[in-house]
Parts: C-alpha cells; sequence; structure tokens
C-alpha cells in the first residue's frame, strides 16, 4: 500500500506563495487519484484540488485561480503550488490517494491512504 508524506509548509505573509509537496512510496504510484484537502483548527475537512491519473485537475472554489496541483509519476510526487496566499488558507494540509475510480472524488471517505499532514500560517 502507498504510503505518503507531506512537507513544505509554514509561516508566510499574505501575499506569499508555498509549494506543498508529498511524496508517495509503492510502485503503483501512477494507477491512484491523488488529492489535497485541508483541515482548520475547530473546523471540519474540506476538498483543496485533485489530480486524476490522466492529470486532469480539479479545484475547489476557494482557491481556483490561485492554487496548482501537479504530479511526478517517475518522482513518486504530488505536488500543491500555493499563490496569492490568504489569511483564511491557514489549516493542515494533507494528500490523500484513491486507487479506484472514484466520481466523488471530494469526498473524504472516497481515499484510502492519507498523509500525516503539513500545517500552513498565513498571517495578514
Amino acid at each position: 500500500q502507498v504510503q505518503l508524506v507531506e512537507s513544505g509548509g509554514g509561516l508566510v505573509q499574505a501575499g506569499d506563495s508555498l509549494r506543498l509537496s508529498c511524496v508517495a512510496s509503492g510502485r503503483t504510484f501512477s494507477g491512484y487519484t491523488m488529492a489535497w484537502f485541508r483541515q482548520a483548527p475547530g473546523k471540519e475537512r474540506e476538498f483543496v484540488a485533485v489530480i486524476r491519473r490522466n492529470s486532469l485537475s480539479i479545484y475547489a472554489d476557494s482557491v481556483k485561480g490561485r492554487f496548482t496541483i501537479s504530479r511526478d509519476n517517475a518522482k513518486n510526487t504530488v505536488d500543491l503550488q500555493m499563490n496569492s496566499l490568504k489569511a483564511e488558507d491557514t489549516a493542515t494540509y494533507y494528500c490523500a490517494a484513491d486507487r479506484s475510480i472514484s466520481a466523488f472524488y471530494t469526498k473524504e471517505s472516497t481515499y484510502e491512504v492519507w498523509g500525516q499532514g503539513t500545517r500552513v500560517t498565513v498571517s495578514s
């Protein structure tokens, strides 16, 4: 089973950029749909972005135009480039993997494997 480790979080000012990375183990990485979710303290976990096996990407309305998800199957990595960061982007960011072909890609229950998260703090 694939294992995921996120990195790249930190403290930045509003308007700055960060690039998060998720490194996966497993030879079948290319067969997984990969997604990013985030969760602020006291809030429910929410969908951020997904990249499917064919590299089609879909974004939550709250980040559309600011965030870009990408994958490199040869390196077993999935990145999230975050530009024009806002205070409301403050959260712990998680990557997740789904082996199946599902239409419910925005749902937490769709994903089989989760990383431990990386914290992002955006100050105003």
